[in-house]
């Protein structure tokens, strides 16, 4: 059976919800599941860069808090990297439906992106794929480059689906670089391209690529 977290006091109620939120519900533990999800085995400096604002110290007990309810797992990377990665255990995997369902109820908080707060491109991911669906499925595959915040991000659209990752494309239909939210705004049909240039967008490349992409209902 998972342990309670030690930094944590139990709700003491036979309730699943208090005793699901007994394991996760304390700060930082379900934004350290979405930096694991995003990674597959990450570093501690990793985790330490998408978490903005963590204490080293709290970081390193919310990891021995994660690893004795079961959630999280270290092992020794393989040669030549001399490190240690964390990784989510099938039990913490299971909490993948509870990032997302969190993450589309909080659509309406977004609103506009204010200057001074913390940003990860890869944090991108997450609305593309939740709010957005290949408005053609039978068209061949496109792929739009990304340039928001701190790496290169791809959203590939192929077969009703879209996915997005860090990286480049060696051959994007289109280029967005801007602001986040002006970058999801076109994207995601809120803003005419005429709109998000007048706020910072600069693009290149079809447009229709874009209007491929639709928000889902």
């Amino acid at each position: 059976m998972p342990r309670i977290l030690a930094a944590m006091r139990s709700y003491n109620q036979y309730c699943g919800l208090a005793k699901a939120l007994d394991v996760v519900g304390d700060r930082w533990i379900l934004l350290v599941v979405r930096e694991l999800l995003a990674h597959d085995g990450a570093r501690y400096t990793d985790l330490r860069d998408g978490l903005p604002g963590i204490a080293t110290n709290m970081l390193a007990g919310r990891l021995r808090d994660m690893e004795r309810a079961g959630l999280v797992i270290r092992e020794d990377a393989p040669p030549p990297v001399a490190t240690t990665l964390f990784r989510l255990t099938p039990r913490g995997r299971q909490l993948e439906p509870v990032i997302r369902a969190l993450g589309a109820w909080a659509g309406p908080l977004m609103g506009e992106w204010t200057p001074g707060q913390e940003f990860r491109s890869r944090w991108l991911a997450l609305p593309v794929e939740l709010y957005l669906t290949d408005g053609a499925p039978d068209a061949p595959p496109v792929a739009l480059q990304l340039r928001t915040g701190d790496e290169p991000m791809v959203v590939e659209v192929a077969g009703g689906m879209v996915r997005a990752r860090p990286g480049t494309a060696a051959h994007a239909a289109a280029e967005l670089a801007g602001p986040p939210h002006v970058v999801m705004g076109l994207l995601a049909g809120r803003l005419s391209l005429a709109a998000a240039r007048a706020k910072g967008l600069h693009f290149r490349g079809a447009l229709r690529a874009v209007r491929r992409l639709r928000p889902r209902s």
